[in-house]
C-alpha cells in the first residue's frame, strides 16, 4: 500500500478502536491493574491525550507499564498513540504484548495488529493477528465476515508469492517519464499515439508549491517513442485535467474535469473530438451521465457506444463503484448501470479499462481477495452481458502497495502502468511489460487509412460502418477525421464483416472483411478508400452480395449491402443504374450467362420490393465475358464472381 494511504489507514484504525476500549473506562469499568501508581499514570495519560500532548501521553503510559508490566489497557493505549505518531514497530510491540497477556480482553486487538502488518506485506504476521481476531466470539457477524476476507487475502498473498507470474517491467524512458508524477492514460489501436497525465509544479502561492495536472502525448516513430509534448488548449487549461481515455480509433477523448462552472458534481466527465491534429473544445457529457457526486476515470468501448467509469453516486455497492452508460440515437448517454456484484464490492473499485475486444475489463479493487491495498483484476463479459468472477493478475504484478493505473494495447500482448516502486527517473514513472497468456484479452486487428475524393484526392469526412454479417448488427459506427480524412477501426476476430463507407454526393464504398480462421493475421489492414462522386459511367462492386455456389438465391447477409444501395437511390432520386451479374469461366459459356442474368434479376427484384421505381433500374448478365482478374487462380475466379451496378445518368 502507498505509504501515504498506509498511515491514513492506520490513523483511521486507531481513532476507531481507541474509543472502543477507552470508552469502557469512562463507564467506571475496573482496570486490570491493581497498582495505584500505574492507574494514576494511566489516567494522567488520558488527560494528555484529550489535549493532544502525545509526548506526555507516551511518558505517562511508559510509567504505568513500569509500575505494572501486565497492565493491558496501558499497552493498548500506547499502541494506539505510537501508531498515531507513525511509530509502527513500537505500536506492533504494544499490541502483541497486550494480546500475550490476555487475547480475549480486547476482541479487536488481533484485527488491528493484522492491519498493521498487512500494508507492509508481512502476510504471515498479519495472518496470525487476523486468526486471533477470528477466534473472538464477541465480534458481530459483519466484523467476522471482514476478518474472514482478511484471512483469505493473507493466504492468497502467501500462495501468490510462492507462485509468481511472469513480470519483467521496462521503463518507457526519459522521452516519456519526467522528474514528476507521470500517469499512463491511453494508447491508440495502432500503437502510434500514447497519452499521459503529468502532475508538475506550476509555481508557489504563499510559499506553498502548487501542482497542476495536464495531458501530454507522444507518437511512435520507427517503434521509438518521441519526447512527450503538452496536448495544449483547448483541452489543457489553467485547472486540473485527469483520467483521460482515447477511443481506439483516436477520434474521441473523454476525461475528468473537477469543480468547473458547467459541472454537475465535484468531478464530471467531458468529451472532445479530434479535428486534424487538434481537438475541439471539450463539453460536459451531460446530466444523464454525470451526477451530483464524483464521476471520473472513463474508458470507452471500441465501437464508441459504451462508457465505463468510476463513481461514488448513490445506489452503488461500496465507496466507489464501476458503472457503464450507453450512447443513444438521440445523442445522449443512458442512465448509468452499476456493473453488479461480480465487479463491485463494499469497498473501492476504480480505474476501469475496457479493451478494444469489447469483452475484457481490467480494473483496480480493494474489495476482491488480493495482496492488500488496490490490486489489479481482469473480468470477461459473458454472452448474457454479465461479468465473470474477476481474476487477480497475480504477484509480483500486484504487491502490498497500490496498483491502479493499467492499460493494454489493442494486440493484447503488452500492458502499461504507472508506479513509484521501481526506481525510475521521477516520482511516479510509466512502465510496460508482456502480459502472460491467462490475462490477455482476445486478439483484435485494426484497419487504418484515409478517405479521399477519387478525382481530386482531397481528404473527405465520411461515415464508417462495420457490420457483423452473421447477426446484421453494427459493431462500429464512426467517421473519418474531417480535416485529414484519416480513420482507424478495430476488428474483433472470428467474424465476417461488411465495411460500408458513405458520404452524400458520392457512391458508397463496400468491402467484405473476413476474420474467420485461416484468414486472420496480426498484421493491420492498411487501406486508403477512394469515394467516387456520383456521375454517369461510374461502377460500384457490391462486395457483400452473396449467392450459394451455382445458384441465384440471395443469402440473408446480402440484404445489409442491398439496403445501402436502396438508401443511395432514395437519397439521390435522379440517378438511374444498371445491375450487372458476372461469373468466372468454370462451366459452359451459356450456363454462366444464364446464371449471371438470374443473379442480376434477383437484385433488381429486391430493389423493386423496396419501392425503387422500375423506371430507374435495368439489369443484365454478362457471364464470363468481363473478367477483372485472371481465372487461373481461385482468388482470381472469386474476384470475377461479382455483382455490380453502373450509373447510367
Amino acid at each position: 500500500m502507498n505509504r501515504k494511504y498506509y498511515f491514513q489507514y492506520l490513523t483511521f484504525i486507531v481513532l476507531l478502536f481507541f474509543t472502543g476500549h477507552s470508552f469502557a473506562q469512562s463507564n467506571n469499568t475496573p482496570l486490570t491493574s491493581t497498582s495505584k501508581k500505574a492507574v494514576r499514570s494511566y489516567y494522567e495519560a488520558m488527560d494528555f491525550f484529550e489535549k493532544k500532548l502525545y509526548d506526555k501521553v507516551v511518558d505517562k503510559l511508559q510509567n504505568a507499564i513500569e509500575s505494572d508490566t501486565n497492565f493491558i489497557e496501558a499497552y493498548l493505549m500506547l499502541g494506539d498513540v505510537e501508531s498515531y505518531r507513525k511509530n509502527i514497530d513500537k505500536s506492533i510491540y504494544c499490541y502483541k504484548k497486550a494480546i500475550s497477556i490476555d487475547p480475549d480482553f480486547f476482541p479487536n486487538a488481533g484485527y488491528i495488529l493484522g492491519n498493521m502488518f498487512l500494508p507492509e506485506g508481512k502476510y504471515e504476521e498479519a495472518l496470525e493477528g487476523f486468526e486471533i481476531a477470528h477466534r473472538q466470539k464477541k465480534l458481530n457477524v459483519e466484523k467476522q465476515k471482514l476478518i474472514s476476507n482478511k484471512i483469505n487475502s493473507c493466504k492468497f498473498a502467501i500462495n501468490a508469492i510462492a507462485n509468481p507470474v511472469p513480470f519483467e517491467p521496462q521503463s518507457l524512458g526519459d522521452s516519456i517519464n519526467s522528474p514528476y508524477d507521470d500517469y499512463v492514460n491511453a494508447i491508440t489501436a495502432d500503437n502510434q499515439f500514447l497519452y499521459i497525465t503529468v502532475k508538475a509544479p506550476k509555481g508557489n502561492v504563499d510559499g506553498r508549491e502548487i501542482l497542476e495536472e495536464d495531458f501530454y502525448y507522444s507518437y511512435s516513430q520507427n517503434s521509438i517513442w518521441k519526447k512527450v509534448v503538452p496536448l495544449g488548449p483547448p483541452v489543457n487549461t489553467s485547472g486540473n485535467e485527469g483520467a483521460l481515455c482515447i477511443s481506439p480509433d483516436g477520434m474521441d477523448m473523454y476525461f475528468a474535469g473537477c469543480n468547473r462552472e458547467d459541472g454537475m458534481g465535484s468531478c464530471d466527465i467531458y468529451h472532445a473530438k479530434r479535428n486534424g491534429r487538434n481537438w475541439t473544445i471539450p463539453g460536459n457529457t451531460g446530466k444523464s451521465l454525470n451526477s451530483v457526486k464524483w464521476d471520473t476515470q472513463p474508458s470507452v468501448s471500441s465501437d464508441g457506444k459504451t462508457l465505463y467509469f468510476t463513481s461514488n453516486r448513490p445506489g452503488g455497492k461500496g465507496s466507489s463503484d464501476i458503472w457503464s452508460s450507453v450512447f443513444q440515437s438521440d445523442g445522449t448517454w443512458s442512465v448509468p448501470q452499476n456493473l453488479g456484484d461480480s465487479i463491485n464490492t463494499t469497498e473501492l473499485e476504480m480505474n476501469p479499462f475496457i479493451h478494444p475486444d469489447g469483452k475484457t475489463l481490467y480494473f483496480a479493487s480493494q474489495g476482491h481477495i488480493g495482496m492488500g491495498g488496490f490490486d489489479l483484476f481482469v473480468s470477461r463479459k459473458k454472452a448474457d452481458g454479465t461479468w465473470s468472477t474477476p481474476l487477480n493478475l497475480g504477484y509480483p504484478i500486484n504487491t502490498f502497495s497500490d496498483e491502479i493505473n493499467f492499460i493494454v494495447n489493442a494486440k493484447g500482448d503488452k500492458a502499461y502502468f504507472s508506479s513509484d516502486k521501481l526506481g525510475g527517473s521521477g516520482k511516479i514513472d510509466i512502465y510496460y511489460f508482456d502480459l502472460y497468456k491467462e490475462i490477455r484479452p482476445e486478439l483484435v486487428r485494426y484497419m487504418k487509412g484515409k478517405v479521399y475524393n477519387a478525382e481530386t484526392h482531397k481528404p473527405l469526412e465520411a461515415e464508417f460502418e462495420l457490420i457483423d454479417l452473421t447477426t446484421g448488427k453494427i459493431v462500429v459506427n464512426s467517421h473519418s477525421e474531417p480535416v485529414l480524412g484519416e480513420f482507424l477501426v478495430t476488428l474483433p476476430p472470428d467474424q465476417e464483416y461488411a465495411l460500408h463507407v458513405n458520404r452524400k454526393g458520392y457512391l458508397f464504398y463496400s468491402e467484405n472483411i473476413s476474420m474467420k480462421s485461416g484468414h486472420f493475421s496480426d498484421k493491420p489492414f492498411l487501406k486508403d478508400i477512394p469515394l467516387q462522386p456520383i456521375k454517369s459511367g461510374e461502377i460500384v462492386v457490391l462486395n457483400n452480395v452473396f449467392f450459394e455456389t451455382d445458384r441465384f438465391e440471395l443469402k440473408p447477409e446480402s440484404f445489409i449491402e442491398l439496403d445501402r444501395l436502396v438508401y443511395l437511390l432514395k437519397n439521390n432520386p435522379n440517378i438511374r443504374i444498371e445491375l450487372s451479374g458476372h461469373t468466372d469461366n468454370i462451366g459452359s459459356e451459356k450456363h454462366n450467362l444464364d446464371l449471371s442474368q438470374s443473379r442480376a434479376k434477383v437484385v433488381y427484384d429486391y430493389l423493386i420490393s423496396k419501392s425503387i421505381s422500375a423506371g430507374r433500374l435495368q439489369y443484365k448478365g454478362y457471364g464470363e465475358s468481363k473478367p477483372v482478374s485472371s481465372n487461373e487462380s481461385e482468388e482470381g475466379r472469386r474476384v470475377n464472381r461479382r455483382t455490380e451496378f453502373v450509373v447510367l445518368e
